[in-house]
């Protein structure tokens, strides 16, 4: 009867207390007499409120993987560093809130994950899938660890620009994965510094500028390796698959998906324009939240938008527009503050030549092949690998 019950309830190995048979024998098997107690899941507790996994650091997430800290968080669930067991190195496990759509969008960022892993010959410049699996509800995806953000990096080291020869390294291997994904049909669709990880923590401290009220030097910290990873690919779609209507976080936002006129391969090309200008910048180009305000910006450092894609905008872009000819700004603007946010920006190569000296007029025409308003014009990536300004590099 014993064995009946345990074939017809079957339990997830992971959730098997240390007090049962099953789980003594199994450590017993395996030679570890003390994994029986150390090994263990922790007692079942309710997720919170949002449906994010609720744990405390030591405990272990699987007897397999211990858990550290916590690295990051965002709508999707959480991302843990833990202590692989099995293959003795630390990982990132992303932990995905229990709620359904969250779950489904997991499932195919797996498959995504896997397709892209299948085709690497180890040059994708793309994370590394290690494992998954399904723990109390909870889509678990482990990928190799790497280092903080571009985005982290640039905040603690209080959004000083990086130097144009190392955007130089980290746009030709962001290009490079991006077009890596564009040769399978894949697009990202949610390109920005935030997804695009340094491979190492290491860094190292250089002397910065004095600081005008005191001699004390302020110090800058460089990456010890300009090595990057694309992560994130719970919003990557087949380009012969239906399209949500928009994509993309706001700031990377392309025009074409502002304007409702569809989107494919080139609203990453255009989000990489945005990246690059903020690496070498330290700020966003387009720091707003709203759509007519982000058209104007556009305007004021791009020059018009094409009166063809003003003539076939959506119906939910129309109202930007007077008469169907111009952009409805500043007349449509909701504040003072949005006319001065526009006024305050520049032509694109007025705002780069403040922080670029080295390569200027490169990264300038550069930037205005990703920047081009009709996504037939713009620059694909491996046309922009290409570009001048990433030759003669080793």
């Amino acid at each position: 009867m014993e064995k009946e019950r345990i074939r017809k309830r079957p339990r997830l190995a992971w959730d098997v207390t240390a007090s049962e048979p099953e789980a003594q024998r199994r450590a017993l098997l395996l030679g570890h007499q003390a994994a029986a107690a150390r090994h263990v899941s922790p007692p079942r507790r309710d997720d919170d409120r949002e449906g994010h996994y609720v744990y405390n650091l030591g405990e272990n997430l699987t007897p397999r993987y211990k858990i550290l800290s916590k690295m990051g968080e965002g709508t999707f669930g959480q991302v843990l560093e833990c202590w692989d067991r099995q293959t003795r190195e630390y990982v990132a496990i992303k932990v995905i809130r229990s709620i359904r759509k969250y779950r489904d969008a997991a499932m195919i960022e797996i498959d995504v994950l896997q397709h892209l892993a299948k085709n690497d010959k180890g040059c994708s410049g793309c994370v590394q899938i290690r494992n998954w699996f399904d723990y109390r509800n909870h889509i678990c995806i482990v990928f190799e660890k790497l280092g903080p953000s571009l985005f982290d990096f640039l905040k603690r080291n209080k959004y000083c620009p990086f130097p144009v020869d190392l955007v130089r390294e980290f746009g030709r291997q962001l290009l490079e994965s991006v077009a890596y994904m564009h040769d399978l049909c894949l697009i990202h669709t949610d390109l920005k510094p935030e997804n695009i990880l340094l491979v190492s923590s290491d860094c190292i401290k250089l002397p910065g500028y004095k600081r005008s009220s005191s001699d004390e030097m302020s110090f800058r910290c460089l990456p010890k390796s300009s090595a990057i990873k694309l992560i994130d690919f719970g919003s990557t779609a087949f380009d012969n698959q239906n399209h949500s209507s928009i994509v993309s976080t706001r700031h990377y936002r392309a025009p074409e998906v502002i304007l409702g006129l569809g989107w494919s391969y080139p609203c990453d090309l255009w989000s990489i324009g945005c990246i690059l200008f903020e690496l070498c910048m330290g700020e966003a180009l387009f720091q707003t939240h709203e759509n007519l305000e982000h058209l104007a910006m556009m305007e004021r450092v791009l020059g018009p938008l094409p009166q063809h894609m003003i003539r076939m905008a959506g119906r939910g872009a129309e109202k930007y527009f007077r008469r169907g000819s111009r952009l409805n700004w500043p007349e449509g603007a909701v504040s003072r503050d949005s006319i001065r946010a526009v006024k305050k920006l520049d032509h694109l190569k007025n705002m780069v030549s403040v922080n670029v000296q080295s390569s200027r007029s490169l990264f300038t025409d550069l930037l205005h092949g990703l920047l081009k308003y009709d996504p037939s014009e713009r620059l694909t990536a491996r046309e922009a690998l290409n570009h001048p300004f990433f030759r003669n590099l080793s």
